[in-house]
C-alpha cells in the first residue's frame, strides 16, 4: 500500500514538471511511467512506436530521469532561501 502511494507522489512530481524536457524525451517518460492515464510501457514497446532502437530509448530515458532530478535537486535547494538573496 505504501508503495503504490510513493509511487503516485513519484508520477505526480515527474508530471509536474515534464515541460522541462524537450518532446521525444516527454513522450518516452509519458509512456515509461504510464503518464496522463496511459499504461506503462517497456522501452521495448516505446521503441517499436516510435520505430527507433531500445537502447536509444534507454538513453533518451536516462537523460529524462537526468534533468528531472537536477529539476527537484534545484527545487529542494531553494527552498528555504529568501527572495532578496540573503
Amino acid at each position: 500500500m505504501i508503495d503504490k502511494v510513493q509511487m503516485k507522489i513519484e508520477k505526480k512530481k515527474i508530471y509536474n514538471h515534464i515541460h522541462i524536457l524537450d518532446e521525444r524525451e516527454q513522450e518516452v517518460i509519458r509512456c515509461r511511467f504510464g503518464l496522463g492515464g496511459g499504461k506503462e510501457k517497456t522501452q521495448r514497446e516505446i521503441a517499436k512506436e516510435l520505430g527507433i532502437s531500445r537502447s536509444y530509448v534507454s538513453r533518451i530515458e536516462k537523460r529524462a530521469l537526468i534533468k528531472l532530478f537536477h529539476e527537484f535537486y534545484r527545487m529542494g535547494t531553494n527552498r528555504g532561501t529568501s527572495s532578496s538573496g540573503t
